[in-house]
């Protein structure tokens, strides 16, 4: 019998919600310059429904460093990965081009891609030895101070040009007049909540018409807003793991829901993950057509 990867992915998220977890908020401290998940050989950030899968993964094994590579990868640097550890499965999306059977009798040449999903296994640092320090260790960064604004983050905000109205009484985006509301920094229990917040209204910032234009419509209570908050929910994950943020869930009761979504649609979660990458994604453009822009004019 074939195997479902999709299926079996996706079990792997739904244990997590069912416990009333959402895997992509850490619940440990965040470690300045490592939280988010990359291949230790090439210091390439993984993407996508790996960055999640990988959390649970740290989670699941006390793991402190995102660092995974492969067992030859391991060997290639100087290292090998103890006898009798498990890797962890992550996944890619090969494209396979195939002969389209709908197309005319008389094009033979008709060709259509097919997404496949692939997966090959990783291992955290933690589980190799003789791994040389360089790919153990990450750049270290100063921790920062949790009870202050960060300047980094700030500009990164500013840079979007989103219209970020701050000192409202709720956190939210208004899709038809394009703005978002966020209380006061003060209001916020410490630095990352306001961020991880403001990272998440982000997310839905990016889905407007004239950004990457999701469905914004279909709001309170309906499966496809459900879908919508799962999607900034991850882009704000994404990004407070860049900027060393302690993530917290913005909408547990949606929680339930999810659930549903997911038990539904077994490519639900697959969906969500790639939306909220290309969100994070969107919003980095910005900030660094902004850097180069500003790089100019100096």
């Amino acid at each position: 019998m074939s195997r479902d990867l999709y299926k079996e992915v996706t079990a792997r998220i739904l244990s997590q919600l069912q416990n009333g977890t959402a895997p992509w908020i850490k619940p440990w401290s965040a470690t300045p310059g490592a939280n988010h998940p990359c291949n230790a050989a090439t210091n390439r950030p993984y993407s996508g429904c790996n960055i999640v899968l990988l959390w649970i993964a740290m989670q699941s094994n006390a793991w402190h460093l995102p660092r995974f590579l492969t067992y030859r990868q391991a060997q290639e640097v100087g290292g090998n990965v103890r006898k009798g550890e498990t890797g962890t499965k992550v996944y890619f999306v090969k494209q396979l081009i195939v002969k389209d059977k709908n197309a005319a009798a008389d094009n033979d040449n008709a060709t259509r891609t097919i997404p496949m999903l692939k997966e090959y296994t990783v291992f955290n640092v933690a589980q190799c030895d003789g791994l040389p320090d360089r790919v153990i260790n990450p750049v270290k960064i100063t921790p920062r101070n949790k009870d202050e604004r960060d300047q980094v983050a700030d500009s990164f905000l500013t840079s979007t040009k989103a219209d970020i109205r701050e000192g409202n009484g709720e956190a939210y985006f208004v899709p038809s007049k394009d703005f978002i509301s966020l209380p006061a920094f003060v209001a916020f229990k410490n630095a990352d909540h306001f961020y991880s917040t403001a990272f998440h209204e982000l997310g839905h910032w990016t889905g407007h018409k004239t950004r990457l234009d999701r469905d914004l419509k279909n709001r309170f209570g309906s499966q496809a807003y459900a879908a919508e908050e799962l999607v900034a929910e991850l882009c704000s994950a994404f990004l407070c793991a860049e900027f060393s943020v302690d993530g917290n869930l913005q909408h547990a009761s949606y929680i339930a829901t999810w659930i549903k979504l997911l038990t539904d649609d077994s490519r639900a979660f697959f969906t969500a993950t790639s939306k909220a990458q290309a969100a994070a994604d969107f919003l980095r453009g910005i900030a660094l057509q902004e850097e180069s822009q500003n790089n100019i004019a100096a």
